[in-house]
């Protein structure tokens, strides 16, 4: 019963609208889920705000696929097979919520998730880049809210995963990686992610098998941290500068002394005009590494001369106003 209804889970409350058959499955990394959503707001009207039926297909995620809104995985892994429940989330779960409707949103519209950037600079490039290119996730990302959000769990498949990503397949880690590099080389970055993506989940399987922590664990760990990493290179030339914060920050709670995350954070925090936050991680990046110092330094001063840029464009705007 606690599993079922997510008992202790903080920030979680979980009803159970129609019951599901059978035990309630253990989804492993690799395992494929097939399912409806609906995401209301927690208003007097229940304001729908996404409805895959209403998009009409459902829902398919893989569990440890790098899928922004984990918190998914923790409630899909609750449910039976045919169960419908309703959750009700806070906002510490759905604060990227927004980004994740915004990618969905343009793929059942037939349009590339990422082509919705506007190039321009100054105070302009700062809007731009606080647009999700919707109105109502526009407000949800300037003030985060709890949200419902009610699954039909449909199918699962735990045999999907793919006989590439089992243990004897682990010898194609270094292929996807390298197939991952010469694509990034090449400016393709959206097939490069794919690749590295393909690698990662294929490490994560064959991890779940050891014991946290342990050497042949955390040399699977190192090897998932260099191409999450590359993954996150990938996302910054695709301007996706929330989800860099979102995986470099992951990796840095778990390993302090990651320099690259702190770099790449570092880097997306100052294309979203978090200045602080840029310095921060550039100042930590020269105490691990002060071999860095002249990449920095071009780094501080590209992020000085924008901030000097916006803050002129201020004062023009300002000065307009009054």
């Amino acid at each position: 019963m606690k599993d079922t209804l997510l008992l202790g889970s903080e920030g979680i409350k979980k009803t159970i609208l129609h019951g599901g058959t059978g035990e309630i499955p253990k989804l492993i990394t690799g395992a494929k889920v097939t399912f409806h959503f609906r995401t209301q707001l927690c208003d007097d009207e229940r304001t729908v705000i996404d409805d895959s039926k209403v998009v009409g297909r459902p829902m398919e995620i893989v569990i440890g696929n790098m899928f922004k809104l984990d918190i998914w995985e923790a409630l899909l892994s609750s449910m039976r097979t045919g169960e419908v429940a309703e959750f009700w989330c806070d906002t510490v779960h759905t604060g990227v919520y927004p980004i994740v409707s915004k990618s969905m949103r343009r793929i059942a519209e037939g349009k590339d998730p990422v082509d919705w950037h506007i190039h321009t600079c100054g105070m302009a490039n700062m809007f731009a880049y606080h647009s999700l290119g919707y109105e109502d996730l526009d407000e949800l990302m300037k003030e985060p809210k709890p949200l419902y959000f009610v699954f039909e769990l449909l199918k699962d498949y735990n045999d999907y995963i793919n006989k590439l990503y089992s243990l004897e397949k682990l010898k194609v880690v270094p292929v996807l990686h390298g197939q991952g590099n010469k694509l990034y080389k090449q400016g393709h970055y959206q097939e490069a992610m794919q690749k590295y993506k393909e690698a990662i989940i294929c490490i994560k399987n064959v991890q779940t098998k050891e014991k946290a922590w342990e050497v042949p664990w955390m040399k699977l760990e190192k090897m998932s941290n260099t191409l999450t990493l590359n993954y996150c290179q990938c996302l910054i030339r695709t301007e996706e500068y929330y989800e860099v914060i979102e995986h470099t920050s992951d990796i840095i709670n778990q390993h302090p002394g990651a320099m690259k995350a702190f770099y790449l954070r570092g880097k997306a925090h100052m294309e979203v005009w978090n200045e602080a936050e840029a310095r921060q991680d550039f100042d930590r990046v020269l105490d691990l590494e002060p071999g860095m110092k002249k990449t920095v330094k071009k780094e501080l001063a590209i992020l000085n001369m924008r901030m000097e840029e916006k803050n002129e464009e201020d004062k023009k705007k300002y000065k307009g106003m009054f």
